[in-house]
């Protein structure tokens, strides 16, 4: 359909799960894509895979949760692709832990990773948006951003930060004509939610049964929230900032 015909975008954690089916639907829409990640292997596939399909896509090596990666990115992103227009601020981790549990180095790694990487990413992008006049930042939050979960206080914490700091975002930036807006998913079928079985201890197969468990009886499917990253990137929502969009099969209902 050719969505983001002429757009150029970034993309964090953009090697594997909600940020490869967002690259992937990305690229499909017109859009030239840069992906950053620290899975080389994965994030090299995949680009290759888009520009094999006639897109434009790099694969960018950077750690979100340094200044100097960030900023790296950002000026790679616009030298190579002509520009930065959308930001999607997808990278993120989970431990699965209570208060009493959780290491203060983990802590500080889920934060720096889920916040931390959204506050550098944006300070290194923003001022490439405010000079072309516009652009649109969507930052990944989750359920448990909006309510709490058991056994993982830091993550509960850090999308609780990622939801108010989307909105913060929202109001200062309206004026450049930067809309910024927030996905909270439910569980989605991701490395990442399969490795919470890991972490817990449990049976992988009553675990994903038990992220089922939800009005329409299953859990997500990474195109799915990828398809509503693409909506609030678009000029579908050309009025809409300030948002969270809930993506969760009626999980939260």
């Amino acid at each position: 359909m050719n969505t983001l015909q002429g757009k150029c975008t970034l993309i964090t954690g953009g090697a594997s799960g909600i940020g490869r089916a967002t690259a992937q639907l990305f690229a499909k829409e017109g859009a030239a894509v840069a992906i950053v990640d620290v899975n080389d292997a994965a994030g090299k596939d995949l680009a290759k895979d888009i520009q094999d399909s006639g897109s434009e896509a790099i694969y960018i090596h950077g750690d979100v949760t340094r200044a100097e990666d960030c900023q790296r990115a950002v000026e790679l992103t616009v030298g190579q692709l002509g520009g930065l227009d959308i930001l999607f601020n997808n990278a993120g981790v989970i431990r699965r832990k209570n208060i009493l549990e959780i290491s203060e180095s983990e802590w500080d790694r889920v934060m720096e990773v889920n916040v931390k990487s959204i506050y550098l990413m944006s300070k290194f992008t923003l001022p490439v948006m405010v000079k072309a006049g516009g652009g649109a930042i969507i930052n990944n939050g989750s359920g448990w951003g909006l309510r709490g979960g058991r056994n993982a206080v830091s993550y509960c914490a850090s999308k609780g930060a990622v939801v108010n700091l989307t909105r913060a975002m929202a109001i200062d930036h309206g004026p450049d004509n930067i809309r910024v807006n927030c996905i909270c998913p439910g569980d989605t079928d991701t490395p990442m939610l399969h490795g919470e079985a890991v972490q817990l201890g449990l049976n992988k197969e009553s675990f994903l049964a038990e992220a089922a468990e939800r009005p329409m009886g299953r859990y997500g499917k990474p195109m799915e929230v990828a398809q509503a990253v693409l909506f609030l990137a678009s000029e579908a929502a050309s009025y809409v900032t300030g948002t969270i969009l809930v993506v969760d099969g009626g999980g939260l209902a």
